[in-house]
């Protein structure tokens, strides 16, 4: 039996499923075509430096899914290799849910959405939680960041997945508005200078 990247996803189960639902033949086609990658792509880099939010999941070793926000400014999480991603940890509420859980079960997901440009990425993969190593930290901690440091998330890319737009709704950064409001502003004054200028020259 052949053997995909996909599979990470598809297991059998969900294909099981799919045969039931009518959807096995046309992601068997996308298999054979290679639908998922393992190896961080320039289009898939570049989406990431762009962030400034990812959801993280984890799952107990009693099967418990659990999903954690984290952000920062664009570039916060890096790539450090062909399917390996770091980023700071910041201290929060002190749970360690997320942690727990990778010391028992280091299988993780990633879930990425922009908004703006209507795109989403899922990244299958494992997690490695580093403490104690500043040297790490400081090499990927963000320039411009608030957050307080406290140990490093490696992960290991299984598979990864870009998603259509369908159904996600467009939103915009309240930092983008307030920039294009800006420059909206500044032309505005700009037309409305020229227009005064050719008012006095007619006068």
């Amino acid at each position: 039996m052949s053997s995909f990247i996909s599979d990470v996803a598809f297991t059998p189960a969900v294909k099981e499923v799919q045969v039931r639902k009518g959807s096995r033949d046309t992601y068997a086609r996308a298999e054979n075509k290679g639908m998922m990658q393992r190896e961080i792509s320039e289009d898939l880099a570049d989406f990431i430096s762009r962030q400034i939010s990812v959801f993280l999941a984890s799952v107990s070793s009693d099967g418990a899914p659990y999903i954690q926000h984290r952000g920062g400014p664009p570039g916060f999480i890096k790539v450090l290799g062909p399917t390996t991603l770091g980023f700071v940890d910041y201290k929060g509420n002190r749970q360690y849910i997320s942690q727990g859980n990778f010391s028992e079960n280091p299988k993780a997901h990633l879930f990425l959405i922009d908004y703006m440009n209507r795109r989403r990425v899922k990244i299958w993969g494992e997690v490695s939680v580093i403490e104690d190593d500043p040297d790490l930290i400081s090499k990927l901690m963000p320039e411009v960041s608030q957050g307080r440091p406290e140990q490093v998330m490696i992960f290991e890319i299984s598979a990864w997945d870009i998603n259509c737009p369908q159904h996600i709704p467009q939103r915009f950064e309240a930092e983008d508005v307030k920039r294009a409001l800006e420059e909206r502003e500044i032309r505005i004054a700009e037309l409305e200078a020229e227009i005064a200028a050719l008012k006095g020259a007619i006068d």
